[in-house]
C-alpha cells in the first residue's frame, strides 16, 4: 500500500511542478530575467498555445449523420417528396458539405499555421473524397442512366469533374470553389428527381448498377487493407498473374515481394482509411434505402448491413494520443493492423454481397 501511496504522491508532485512552471512562464520576472520583453514574449507564448488548442480542435473527426434525415431536410422537411435516389444523392452532398464546412473548413489546401503542420485531417479528407468521387462517377455513368446508349445527366456530368479537381489547390482557383460548384450541380439533380415534370431525370436502383459500384468499393478497400497491413512490413507471394495461365505483364517481377509502408506515412494511411470508411458508412446506409427492393429480392439486406457494421467498427474512438505501430504480436498495439482487420472483413462482406446480387 505504501508503494501505491508513494506513486500517487510523486505523480501529484510532478503535476504541481509542471503547473508551477507553466505559471512562471507567464510571469514578467521570467521574461526580464532572460532579457526578453515581457509583452512580446507573452504574445508569442499565447499565440503558440492558441494555435495548439486550435489545431487540436480542428483535428477532431466529424460525427456521423442520419442519411435519410439529411435527404428529408434538403426537401424542406417533407418526407412525402422522398423518392428513389434521394438518399444516395443526399448522402453524397452531405459528405462533401461536411468536408468543406466542418470546424476549420477544408484543410488539405491550407498553407497557414496551424494547418500547415497538420496531416491527420487532410489525409482523412482525402480518404472521404476518394469515396465521394467514386460514387459521383457511379451516379453519372450507371445509376442515372437506363442503358449504356442513353444520355448522361447534364448536372451529374458537371459535378463529377468538379469533384475530381486537384484536392490541394489553394489559389487560382481554390479547391473549395470547385467542390462547391459540384455540390450545386448535385443539388439540381437532387431536386429534379422528385419533379414529376422531369421524367428524363431518373435514378435507376438496379442490381447491376449497385454491383458495379460495389466492385469499385471492393478494390478501394482491398488496397487500403494491404497498405494498412504493410505498416509492419510483410513478404508476400506475387499473385499478380494468379489464375491466368496466358496472362502477361510489362516487366518481370520477383516471386516474393517485400511490402512495407514508410514509417512517416503510417499515420497518413491510417487516417485516410478512417475518412474512407466514414464516407462509406453513409453511402451504404443510403444505398440500403434506395436499393431496398433489390436487396430484399436478392435476400441481401443482411449482407449489406454486415458491411456497414464492420465499417462502423473502424470508426470507434481512438484513445491513444498517437497512432502506435507495434509488431503484430508485440507488447505495444498496432492501430494500423486493427484497422486493416475491420477493412478486410468489410471487403470480404462486399465480395459476398456482390455474389448475392449476381446469383441470388
Amino acid at each position: 500500500m505504501s508503494r501505491l501511496s508513494d506513486f500517487f504522491y510523486n505523480l501529484s508532485a510532478r503535476f504541481r511542478a509542471s503547473l508551477k512552471r507553466l505559471i512562471n512562464l507567464y510571469h514578467p520576472k521570467t521574461w526580464k530575467a532572460k532579457g526578453i520583453n515581457w509583452t512580446i514574449g507573452l504574445m508569442v507564448a499565447t499565440l503558440i498555445v492558441a494555435l495548439t488548442v486550435l489545431a487540436m480542435f480542428w483535428s477532431r473527426e466529424p460525427r456521423m449523420f442520419d442519411v435519410q434525415q439529411a435527404a428529408i431536410s434538403r426537401l424542406g422537411g417533407d418526407d412525402k417528396k422522398l423518392v428513389t435516389g434521394h438518399a444516395t444523392t443526399g448522402a453524397l452532398i452531405k459528405v462533401m458539405e461536411t468536408l468543406l464546412d466542418k470546424p476549420g473548413g477544408y484543410l488539405s489546401n491550407d498553407i497557414t499555421p496551424p494547418t500547415v503542420f497538420l496531416d491527420n485531417i487532410p489525409n482523412w479528407e482525402f480518404g472521404a473524397l476518394v469515396q465521394a468521387r467514386d460514387l459521383a462517377k457511379a451516379l453519372r455513368n450507371d445509376m442515372s442512366r437506363s442503358q449504356s446508349q442513353s444520355l448522361e445527366d447534364a448536372d451529374l456530368a458537371e459535378a463529377e469533374p468538379h469533384f475530381n479537381f486537384d484536392n490541394d489547390s489553394w489559389l487560382f482557383p481554390p479547391t473549395e470553389s470547385k467542390y462547391r460548384a459540384g455540390i450545386v450541380s448535385l443539388e439540381k439533380y437532387f431536386l429534379r428527381l422528385s419533379d414529376p415534370g422531369r421524367t428524363n431525370t431518373q435514378f435507376f436502383a438496379r442490381a447491376d448498377n449497385l454491383r458495379d459500384w460495389l466492385a469499385t468499393i471492393e478494390k478501394r478497400l482491398g488496397s487500403l487493407s494491404q497498405r494498412l497491413s504493410a505498416s509492419v512490413g510483410r513478404e508476400r507471394v506475387n499473385t499478380n498473374l494468379a489464375g491466368e495461365p496466358a496472362g502477361q505483364q510489362s516487366t518481370p517481377e520477383p516471386s516474393y515481394l517485400e511490402v512495407k509502408t514508410p514509417w512517416l506515412e503510417i499515420d497518413n494511411v491510417f487516417f485516410e482509411a478512417r475518412g474512407s470508411t466514414w464516407a462509406l458508412v453513409h453511402f451504404l446506409k443510403a444505398a440500403e434505402i434506395d436499393f431496398e427492393q433489390v436487396l430484399r429480392k436478392k435476400n441481401a439486406v443482411v449482407s449489406l448491413r454486415q458491411v456497414v457494421r464492420e465499417l462502423e467498427a473502424a470508426q470507434e474512438n481512438i484513445w491513444s494520443p498517437i497512432i502506435l505501430n507495434g509488431r503484430g504480436f508485440g507488447f505495444v498495439t498496432n492501430h494500423s493492423l486493427i484497422m486493416a482487420n475491420y477493412v478486410s472483413r468489410a471487403n470480404a462482406a462486399v465480395i459476398d454481397l456482390r455474389n448475392l446480387l449476381k446469383e441470388g
